[in-house]
């Protein structure tokens, strides 16, 4: 997963919470959702302030901040995935003999050196994070490395520039000048990098372009300007509109919303990211191909069902027990159907989820070889 340079600018306390806190609006340092201050925003009949839907988000969507970093790659976390694993019992709140027994590790005592090691590490971050942070007071890190800019989707090895070989790399891409026409795009990725950031200062941040208008200011740059838009956006140095009709430089991702555009294509931008789809979904064991069918307000939930098994607390107790037999790779889960909800008129969301429900369960008859449901009558998970 893509880690934006938002989330690894952002305080312990922000990344705990999983969202940080800027003038205008909230942003989910997970996925990088805006959710702007000053709206009431409306869930199953529920109205929440801005920063409780930041909550609702988080949770709906990523089941937990500690789920979400749980689920990073070793390289983010440093963890191997026996020790998520474990880690992911003990958040939940399993004791010792019941890990021990879902794990099948023979002795507990295995288990308390492993909370003990993991204490370990703890400590050894905390004294390792002392040091970077005096070896930064010691030296100017600014002047040791190239710092990434706030629009950038993600931090890799292009950063890894000095200074001094930034300049080099520049004057070699622009003999004519900072201002003048690029030399060549037949160049190394990082060296397209420094290019692009540099071509980004052409335009103007309090300005929206056409894509008229950004072509012809590539075109003095570079032949191929499509190839250099294209970057541009890619890159996170600037944003257009799904249409490509309005083009604008990215100020960073905490400055998202202060463009000039239109209110109301603003607030369908907003309403579209903020609307949950209700419908059925299914689990599907891709071995014996037995299905477990379910319904949701949210389908953006689902995605925690992956997780609950993980951690051994699916409430379908014959599921649960095939998901450790075969493991999670033998698995999918999909969306069977998205219930339509008419736009005006009163409409009872439950009740016809519920029929949407039965319709799949009556067509696909999940019971028995077939499937993990126990009967055709069971409650429903919203």
């Amino acid at each position: 997963m893509a880690i934006s340079e938002l989330f690894w600018t952002s305080s312990i306390d922000d990344l705990k919470r999983g969202y940080r806190q800027e003038p205008e609006h909230y942003v989910c340092l997970l996925c990088g959702k805006t959710i702007e201050k000053g709206i009431i925003y409306q869930e199953d009949d529920v109205f929440y302030e801005a920063f409780r839907y930041m909550k609702l988000h988080i949770e709906n969507v990523h089941g937990s901040v500690f789920a979400y970093l749980n689920q990073m790659d070793k390289k983010v976390t440093g963890l191997t995935d026996h020790q998520k694993t474990l880690l992911g019992y003990f958040y939940t709140g399993k004791t010792d003999a019941e890990i021990q027994k879902e794990m099948g590790i023979k002795s507990a005592s295995t288990i308390r050196n492993h909370r003990f090691s993991l204490k370990e590490k703890e400590r050894q971050s905390k004294v390792f994070l002392v040091m970077m942070e005096l070896l930064k007071e010691k030296s100017n890190t600014e002047a040791l490395f190239l710092a990434p800019p706030k629009t950038a989707t993600m931090v890799d090895d292009r950063y890894k520039v000095t200074q001094a070989e930034k300049d080099k790399i520049l004057l070699k891409l622009f003999p004519e000048g900072l201002d003048g026409p690029l030399k060549t795009f037949s160049i190394k990725e990082k060296y397209k990098l420094l290019a692009i950031q540099q071509i980004a200062k052409r335009f103007d941040e309090n300005r929206t372009y056409t894509e008229k208008d950004v072509n012809l200011t590539l075109k003095s740059v570079y032949p191929d300007f499509a190839t250099l838009r294209r970057y541009l956006i890619e890159y996170g140095f600037m944003q257009r509109t799904p249409d490509g009709s309005q083009y604008w430089l990215n100020r960073g991702i905490e400055e998202r919303g202060d463009r000039n555009m239109d209110r109301k294509q603003e607030l369908k931008r907003l309403y579209k990211e903020t609307k949950t789809e209700a419908g059925v979904y299914q689990i599907r064991n891709l071995e014996n191909q037995k299905i477990y069918i379910e319904s949701t307000l949210n389908l953006k939930t689902i995605n925690g069902k992956r997780f609950n098994l993980d951690m051994g607390t699916f409430p379908n107790q014959v599921l649960q027990k095939e998901w450790k037999e075969f493991g999670a790779e033998a698995f999918a889960i999909e969306v069977l159907e998205i219930l339509e909800i008419p736009e005006e008129g009163y409409f009872d969301v439950k009740d016809a989820l519920k029929k949407l429900k039965e319709k799949w369960l009556d067509k696909l008859q999940p019971y028995e070889d077939r499937g993990y449901n126990t009967s055709k009558v069971i409650p429903q998970e919203l």
